[in-house]
């Protein structure tokens, strides 16, 4: 079996989330936040590939700022940024900026709602942002279209609804653990998240919605065929003891 042929059928939530991205204005700038370690990377860094491919696939001019609420989220962005410069032809201050990791939690989302420049004044390369070409007019997070939180836990998706999606109106979309899903689901159904990708599962669903196979599928797969030879242990576990049974009464 393939991992390709998997029966992966997107749930409503995850389809939600793929709808906000494709919806996106041309040109648009777009805050991808990296708030996880390695600890939960097999379940949160497809998810973060997935929306930066959603992202650049369709080559509609869409910026990419990247910020991190978790010190292990920076080099969480830089091996994702590695990885999606071998798939598309990037240019550092010009289709994308990494901004970096500032420590503060939820005062840093504050911080990015009413003035970013006084947060982030150099970017993770210690660039200063007035030389930044792509910074030109982003002063707060009523400059981007839309927001995307990969989140592991604090700070991460509360953070990002509360200081920085609902004061500012900005679409945000989350992706979590699955142990955090149903925390944050209260905030799908209220429409103060547009959707949320929940753990592996969510992070596969994405990856079939824009046509592009990965890591979550492949670790779905994986997961089912563990699944599958758990079940053929038990069966045979099953028939070895009656056997032995049958044997047993027999003599």
């Amino acid at each position: 079996m393939n991992p390709v042929d998997l029966a992966i059928r997107p749930t409503p939530s995850s389809q939600r989330v793929y709808d906000a991205v494709d919806s996106i204005p041309d040109n648009s700038n777009v805050l991808i936040s990296f708030d996880y370690g390695p600890s939960t990377r097999p379940e949160i860094h497809p998810m973060t590939l997935g929306i930066m491919r959603h992202l650049l696939s369709q080559d509609r001019g869409h910026k990419i700022y990247i910020t991190c609420l978790w010190p292990d989220g920076l080099y969480m962005a830089k091996d994702a940024l590695k990885i999606i410069n071998e798939e598309y032809d990037l240019v550092e201050h010009e289709d994308y900026v990494l901004l970096g990791f500032r420590p503060g939690n939820e005062a840093i989302v504050k911080g990015l709602a009413s003035d970013l420049r006084k947060v982030f004044t150099v970017d993770a390369a210690q660039t200063p942002i007035s030389e930044i070409p792509m910074m030109e007019g982003i002063n707060n997070l009523n400059d981007f279209q839309f927001m995307f939180t990969g989140s592991a836990g604090y700070p991460g998706t509360f953070e990002w609804v509360q200081y920085g999606a609902d004061p500012t109106g900005v679409p945000l979309s989350s992706g979590t653990t699955s142990i955090q899903v149903n925390e944050v689901m209260p905030y799908v159904q209220s429409g103060q998240l547009k959707g949320i990708l929940a753990g592996m599962p969510g992070a596969a669903e994405y990856e079939k919605l824009i046509d592009t196979p990965g890591i979550a599928i492949q670790g779905m797969a994986a997961q089912s065929y563990g699944h599958v030879v758990i079940v053929l242990f038990i069966i045979l576990g099953n028939l070895a003891y009656f056997i032995t049974e049958r044997r047993e009464r027999k003599y």
